[in-house]
C-alpha cells in the first residue's frame, strides 16, 4: 500500500502556537555553526577536538534518549518538556559564551546531547495530540515548514553578525536570547492535550515518522530487539532461527543497514566539514553562508518531495537522492586535489553544500515513506527503536572515525569515505524494493485438475 506524505501545509501556520518553533530553531541552526567555529576560531582548538566534542555529543544522546523515552510516557506534560528543552539550550549556550578553554566545551557540549531528545519526542508528541487524524497532515507540515524558517533565519542572522565585523562568542547569547525566547513562548501559548500519545505511536502515522527522521533525535531504546528468551534452549534457538529466516525474507533488515550507511556518512562527512572550510582560509561569516546555501536548498526542495515521491515512486527518488547525495562528496574531494583561491572555493562549497542540501530533503521524505511501509503489520516502535539504536551508533562511529582521520588521515580521505559509504548502500535499496515485490506478488495460478492418466481436464469455459 502505497502513502504519500504532505510536505506543503494548507495553511502558513496549522495554529499559531506552532510560531514557537522558529526561535528555537534559529538558535539550534546557528549554533551548530558556531559550535566547531568556537573550538576551531577562538579557543584555538583543532579537527579532532570537534570530533572528540562529537562523539561525547552523540553517546550522550544515546543514553538520553532511554529516559526521555520513559518520561515521555509517564510525564505527559509536553509544554514543560519543550520548555526544559529550550531553556537548557539557552542556559548552556550562555556558559559556552564565556568559556575560554577547550574542556569545558566537552562538559557543556555532552549535556546538549543530554537534553536534546526531550524536545524533538515531546514536539512529535504534542503534534499527535494536538491535532486529528485528519488534521495531521498538514500540520505536521507546517510544523516543517517552521522549523525550516528558523534554520535559515538563524543561519542568517550568524552571518549578518559576523560579516559586519562582530566578535563570534557574544553570538552565543544572541542564540540563547532566541533559546530562551522559545521557552517563554511555549509556556505562554501552548496547552497540554487531554489525549496522550506514547513514544512507539510515532511509528503508526507517515507524517510523524517523516518529522522524527528529518530532525534526526533517537527517540526511546528498545530492548531485546528481537524475540528470544535470553536462557540458550532448543526452544529459544529454533525461535531465533525462525525469526532470523523470516527477517532475511524482509525488506526492513536491508533498509536499517542502508540508513546506517546513509548515517554514518553524513555524520562522517558533517564533523569534518566545517574544518576544512577553516584550513582552506574561508571567514567564519562566509561559513556561515555555506550553510545557509544547504539550509536554503532544502527549504525550497522539500515542499516539493511529497509530490515527487508520489510521481517517481519513493523507491526510486531514494536511490536517486543517496546517488546525488554521493555526487556532491565526490566533488568536496574533488576539490581537495585542485589548489583554489579562497573565493573559488568558498563559490565551490556553496553550490556543493546546497546540492547536498537539496539531496537530504528528497532523501528523508522518500526514506520515511519505505520505512512506514515495511513497518506495517510489525511491532513498529520496537522496530522504530531498533533503527534508532542503530543511528546513534552510526553518529558516535561518524564522529570517532573523523578523530581518527584527524590524526592519521586527511579531508580528501574524509569525503571519498563518505562517498564510498552512500555508493555501498545504493544496491541495498535496489534489494529492499526486490524484497518489498517478492513478498506482495500474486500467488502463482493454481494448477488445473488431471484426470486418472494424468492429462489435463480442459473445462467447457477455456475452450471459449
Amino acid at each position: 500500500m502505497e502513502h504519500a506524505v504532505r510536505t506543503w501545509p494548507h495553511r502558513i501556520l496549522a495554529r499559531p502556537w506552532l510560531a514557537v518553533f522558529v526561535p528555537i530553531n534559529a538558535a539550534t541552526s546557528g549554533f551548530g555553526v558556531v559550535f566547531p567555529l568556537l573550538i576551531l576560531l577562538s579557543l584555538h582548538g583543532a579537527w579532532t577536538d570537534v570530533a572528540l566534542a562529537a562523539t561525547l555529543f552523540n553517546g550522550a544522546v544515546i543514553l538520553a534518549s532511554v529516559g526521555w523515552g520513559w518520561v515521555s510516557d509517564h510525564y505527559h506534560s509536553r509544554r514543560v518538556l519543550l520548555a526544559v528543552n529550550f531553556g537548557g539550550f539557552g542556559l548552556i549556550y550562555l556558559a559556552l559564551a564565556e568559556v575560554h578553554t577547550i574542556a569545558p566545551v566537552f562538559l557543556l557540549y555532552t549535556a546538549v546531547g543530554a537534553i536534546a531528545p526531550s524536545g524533538a519526542n515531546a514536539s512529535n508528541l504534542l503534534m499527535l495530540e494536538k491535532f486529528s487524524s485528519a488534521e495531521r497532515p498538514s500540520a505536521f507540515a507546517s510544523f516543517q515548514l517552521m522549523s525550516m524558517v528558523g534554520a535559515v533565519t538563524g543561519l542568517l542572522v550568524g552571518y549578518v553578525w559576523l560579516v559586519t565585523g562582530r566578535p563570534l562568542d557574544p553570538l552565543l547569547i544572541v542564540l540563547a536570547g532566541l533559546a530562551l525566547l522559545s521557552a517563554a513562548a511555549v509556556l505562554a501559548s501552548v496547552k497540554d492535550s487531554d489525549q496522550s500519545a506514547a513514544s512507539s505511536s510515532v511509528a503508526r502515522h507517515p507524517e510523524s515518522l517523516a518529522s522524527h527522521l528529518r530532525h534526526s533525535i533517537g527517540l526511546r531504546l528498545f530492548v531485546p530487539l528481537f524475540p528470544v528468551r535470553p536462557t540458550l534452549t532448543a526452544g529459544s534457538v529454533r525461535r531465533f532461527t525462525t525469526w532470523v529466516r523470516a527477517e532475511v525474507r524482509h525488506e526492513l533488515p536491508l533498509i536499517f543497514a542502508a540508513t546506517l550507511l546513509f548515517n554514518l556518512s553524513s555524520n562522517l562527512f558533517n564533523i569534518s566539514y566545517t574544518p576544512y572550510l577553516v584550513t582552506l582560509g574561508i571567514s567564519g561569516a562566509s561559513i556561515f553562508l555555506v550553510n545557509l546555501a544547504n539550509n536554503g536548498a532544502q527549504a525550497i526542495v522539500y515542499p516539493t518531495s511529497g509530490a515527487l515521491a508520489s510521481e517517481v515512486g519513493a523507491d526510486r527518488l531514494v536511490q536517486r537522492s543517496t546517488y546525488l547525495r554521493s555526487l556532491g562528496y565526490l566533488a568536496v574531494a574533488g576539490f581537495t586535489f585542485i589548489p583554489l583561491t579562497v573565493a573559488v572555493a568558498l563559490y565551490a562549497n556553496v553550490v556543493a553544500f546546497a546540492v547536498l542540501g537539496a539531496a537530504i530533503a528528497f532523501y528523508t521524505t522518500a526514506s520515511s515513506l519505505l520505512l512506514f511501509r515495511a513497518l506495517e503489520g510489525r511491532d513498529a516502535g520496537r522496530l522504530l527503536g531498533f533503527n534508532s539504536a542503530l543511528g546513534g551508533i552510526a553518529a558516535v562511529a561518524g564522529a570517532g572515525l573523523s578523530g581518527l582521520l584527524s590524526v592519521y588521515g586527511s579531508f580528501r580521505l574524509v569525503f571519498l569515505v563518505s562517498a564510498g559509504a552512500l555508493l555501498i548502500s545504493l544496491p541495498l535499496w535496489s534489494a529492499a524494493t526486490l524484497a518489498f515485490a517478492r513478498r506482495h506478488a500474486a500467488p502463482p495460478p493454481e494448477s488445473p485438475p488431471a484426470d486418472g492418466r494424468g492429462n489435463r481436464v480442459v473445462r467447457a469455459a477455456e475452450t471459449d
